[in-house]
């Protein structure tokens, strides 16, 4: 890239604390003067109102989130080969991760958490699926791109820049296969002996909720003999899960049927009965009204519902339809059942979280009580200096005979 002088940013006075803290985000709010109007996803030097330098960071003139900090080493060269580091770092610890042995789908960047702010990477069997969605990672697109193919020697990888946050970054959406080619259709992978296919072009996120592999197991292993009810299923991985758990029987609802007919495929993959699952595309929250109105019961529930809450400004209207949907799933759920519940919103802690399901509880005349709770699987991994990235949260609830 460019060998101009970086250009300098100094923060208000006592504005440095979080830096110090080495929290990697920068707020509009914080900015005190900026030196020579730097381009978008540009390297900027962040400094102290008093002169400190603190960090290397990149330059989001159209985000609140102004700077998001590439090393706490002032003294580094924000370049192709430190880029090429961090992916390597980052590959090796998933590696390194005996998950590693059970499946050939992981997440190989995990943004902030992995040191490269706003780049997602997910592997999947010989396709990486990548997502830049910060106006640094942009900056460096082709740089990265070309370091995942020399890291991972996959054969392609297909772009999913066409998120909503891209819009906050003032970039466009982007999709497509950037590097490699592959054949159109599904991608087939593998996790703890289950078959999966999945569609890396127009699934939800990346095409797979990778970050819910260890609780799919969990729910596996707990499903022996339940009737069990999957809520907001998708591509039926909880569902399949179930039946691999020997579950007695399984219903799997969502309202998305494109996504219910790779359920299918995903079922037709795997050698089970497939009379015990049935799919049902409807939407969750009518479903379960009906379900209500017609005293059904299970033994096990699973609710894995999709963003409600992207920021905390959103999480009061969040916090009213995840209460409805538990409400709903404690009403159906038969004395000593389980019900697996999930919010992957970050405006939405745990804490409120199971204060919200608590509430439906309540409202349910259900006594219960969390006998577990669920996060993301190992390759999410959350740095310690930036909590954000620990963005979902599960429980495992039962209800009392």
């Amino acid at each position: 890239m460019s060998t101009v002088a970086i250009p300098t940013v100094t923060l208000k006075a006592g504005r440095e604390k979080s830096l110090k803290r080495r929290h990697p985000w920068v707020f509009s709010g914080a900015i005190g003067a900026v030196g020579q109007a730097p381009d978008s996803g540009a390297t900027v030097e962040l400094r102290s109102a008093d002169g400190a330098r603190l960090a290397l960071a990149a330059w989001s003139p159209s985000s609140q989130i102004r700077a998001r900090v590439w090393s706490f080493d002032a003294q580094a060269k924000i370049d192709a080969a430190f880029l090429r580091q961090r992916l390597a770092s980052a590959i090796a610890l998933r590696e390194a991760l005996p998950v590693a042995r059970h499946t050939n789908a992981l997440r190989l960047v995990h943004a902030e958490s992995d040191g490269l702010p706003g780049l997602i990477v997910d592997r999947y069997a010989d396709v990486l699926v990548a997502q830049f969605l910060s106006a640094g990672a942009e900056f460096w697109r082709e740089e990265i791109l070309d370091a995942l193919m020399e890291l991972t020697g996959c054969e392609a990888i297909f772009e999913r820049s066409d998120a909503e946050v891209r819009t906050l970054e003032g970039l466009h959406p982007r999709a497509g296969f950037v590097r490699g080619e592959h054949a159109a259709g599904r991608v087939a992978i593998h996790e703890h002996g289950l078959q999966f296919r999945v569609d890396v072009a127009a699934g939800q996120k990346t095409g797979f909720f990778l970050d819910q592999r260890e609780n799919r197991q969990r729910v596996r292993s707990l499903a022996a003999g339940r009737n069990v009810l999957d809520g907001f299923c998708y591509t039926g991985g909880f569902a399949l899960a179930a039946l691999a758990g020997r579950a007695n029987s399984v219903v799997a609802v969502d309202s998305s049927a494109p996504a219910l007919e790779i359920a299918r495929e995903n079922l037709s993959a795997n050698p089970f009965d497939a009379s015990r699952l049935r799919f049902e595309v409807a939407d969750v929250f009518a479903y379960l009204r009906s379900l209500r109105d017609r005293a059904a019961q299970f033994d096990m529930i699973v609710l894995d519902p999709p963003k409600f809450a992207p920021t905390a400004a959103q999480a009061e209207n969040a916090a009213r339809a995840y209460k409805d949907i538990n409400l709903l799933a404690l009403k159906l759920l038969a004395p000593g059942g389980l019900l697996a519940t999930f919010s992957c919103s970050g405006g939405v802690p745990l804490e409120f979280f199971q204060k919200i399901v608590a509430g439906a509880a309540l409202d349910a005349g259900v006594d219960a009580r969390v006998i577990e709770h669920f996060a993301a699987g190992p390759d999410h991994p959350v740095a310690l200096n930036f909590p954000e990235g620990e963005y979902l949260k599960g429980l495992l609830i039962v209800r009392a005979w």
